[in-house]
């Protein structure tokens, strides 16, 4: 049963109520922990600096996609679907609200999806509300870059061509040509992005970047492309971001090729006589996915681990491989059973059933209306804290006003 605004509240008060007795036990109180953990913060120079950067940053990215043509959209907060990601969150936040329990937003990826169905647009852009309950680490470390919400910079753009699925079974080598073209295009749109929201950082928060002990020197060429076998062959599974930042010259780099998210677009995975490949089989020139990965470059000493900024791909478009992604990373239980309209499983799957739906919609000569689209979502939080690490800037936490680090605190009292 939902409580009222008033209940609420009132929990929210005991909690409080227990806190601030947890704190007199150890030998300090409320008002001197708001001053050491908030207010101290929020009146640094420092911030300051950050929100400066921040600014310059944002701004530049979000003109960069406007003058590619990309149009605003607005934000989806709650849902009856939101996604489900690749990795364990503690709960999914419910809002209950007329009988409903819509679900706080993950990621707007099946929002963008649904967007990129209009003709008339090349692509959307979007500030999308990011609310992920992430695990503590399992030895109270401050794991640094998760936020429990934060701020993401999401885009999607549609695909100029549509493969249609007899192409995509009898033309394998043509096809893969051809993705791998589109997956050039969406590296170079999203380093195009990133550079113009760093280069007017550095036109217009310059005085900030030196303020907090770093530089931000851009590669001239494009950011060096590193597959995921290959990186793992060299430095070893889970330290392929390390490795490559040590490595390279570069201080921002991709690594494609990650099997990860089921929108992912993995080539070839739908067989002729109507099978499917084991995705996990699949090589890094398979998948047609990328990461951006960025390194700090301090003033003075060593660069801290580089670290992940942005992720996107290439998306599965036909819904005869949507699907089974769905049922490969076991999202849904079973297939959806469409007769006259109606979806005879619709509570079987969950939050899933229109989108399906609208996934599985045909025009008048039978093939998919999916768009086909790629896209990416960058962390504001994380793209600033890998690039301002230094003597001003450790943790996540200094990069925001109210920021939530899982491991940061026992109690977020803002």
């Amino acid at each position: 049963m939902s409580m009222t605004a008033t209940e609420t509240y009132q929990q929210v008060g005991r909690r409080l109520g227990s806190y601030q007795d947890d704190l007199a036990g150890r030998g300090t109180n409320l008002a001197d922990e708001i001053e050491r953990r908030y207010l101290s913060k929020w009146r640094s120079e420092s911030l300051c600096h950050v929100l400066r950067v921040r600014t310059a940053l944002v701004a530049g990215m979000q003109e960069w996609l406007v003058d590619q043509g990309l149009l605003n959209l607005e934000r989806v907060s709650m849902s009856l679907l939101t996604d489900p990601l690749a990795h364990d969150v503690e709960h999914l936040p419910q809002i209950p609200y007329r009988q409903s329990p819509y679900v706080a937003t993950h990621s707007m990826i099946y929002a963008k999806f649904m967007a990129c169905h209009n003709p008339h647009l090349r692509g959307i852009f979007v500030d999308s509300p990011n609310i992920r309950l992430e695990l503590p680490d399992a030895q109270g470390r401050q794991r640094g870059r998760y936020l429990l919400d934060f701020s993401q910079l999401d885009v999607e753009v549609r695909r100029e061509r549509l493969i249609t699925l007899e192409e995509y079974l009898d033309d394998q080598a043509a096809v893969t040509e051809h993705l791998q073209g589109e997956l050039r295009e969406a590296l170079a749109f999203f380093e195009g992005m990133t550079r113009a929201g760093l280069d007017r950082v550095r036109r217009r928060a310059a005085g900030s970047l030196e303020a907090l002990g770093v530089r931000l020197d851009m590669p001239a060429g494009g950011f060096p492309v590193f597959e995921l076998d290959e990186a793992t062959r060299r430095f070893g599974a889970g330290k392929e971001e390390r490795g490559i930042g040590e490595a390279s010259d570069s201080p921002f780099f991709w690594v494609v090729g990650l099997l990860r998210e089921n929108y992912d677009l993995v080539y070839p995975y739908l067989r002729k006589d109507g099978t499917r490949r084991d995705p996990r089989e699949a090589l890094s020139r398979e998948i047609f996915n990328y990461d951006l990965v960025a390194r700090n470059q301090p003033l003075s000493g060593p660069a801290a681990p580089a670290r992940e900024v942005l992720s996107g791909g290439l998306r599965e478009w036909l819904p005869q491989a949507i699907i089974p992604r769905l049922l490969d990373n076991r999202i849904i239980p079973e297939a959806p059973r469409f007769k006259d309209g109606r979806i005879e499983n619709i509570e079987a799957l969950g939050g899933y059933g229109p989108f399906l739906s609208v996934a599985c919609g045909e025009d008048g000569q039978g093939g998919t209306t999916f768009p086909p689209t790629f896209g990416a979502g960058i962390g504001v939080e994380r793209l600033l804290w890998s690039i301002l690490r230094g003597p001003r800037v450790e943790s996540i936490d200094d990069v925001t006003f109210f920021g939530k680090n899982p491991d940061s605190a026992e109690l977020f009292l803002f």
